[in-house]
């Protein structure tokens, strides 16, 4: 049983580790179309296999971590300061939606 569990969220972590590109950003919170935009224009994610993420979210992600847990469906990201994003996710082969309390991210892999 935990085999199966275990290659699981292997699976899910290698459908992850990618570059996308956030192409809808629906907001939960108060948010400037000014500053949806720059999350559009910029919005990037690179997941590495070691753990490791780099990219645009909200703002600069120069050196971040990662963890997947529950089977692929919850997501939680650490920019290098160590201030964790956690979301709700969901991972197809090209498509990652990152559901947080503050907003939905669409991504496209690139």
């Amino acid at each position: 049983m935990l085999a199966a569990i275990v290659m699981f969220s292997c699976k899910g972590r290698n459908k992850l580790i990618n570059s996308w590109k956030i192409t809808t950003v629906e907001a939960k919170v108060p948010l400037s179309d000014s500053a949806k935009n720059v999350i559009l224009k910029q919005g990037k994610l690179t997941f590495t296999e070691d753990g490791h993420v780099n990219g645009y979210l909200q703002s600069e992600i120069t050196n971040g971590t990662y963890a997947l847990t529950k089977g692929g469906k919850s997501l939680v990201i650490k920019d290098e300061t160590g201030t964790p994003y956690p979301c709700e996710s969901t991972i197809t082969s090209d498509e990652l939606i990152l559901d947080s309390k503050e907003m939905k991210l669409t991504l496209k892999k690139i």
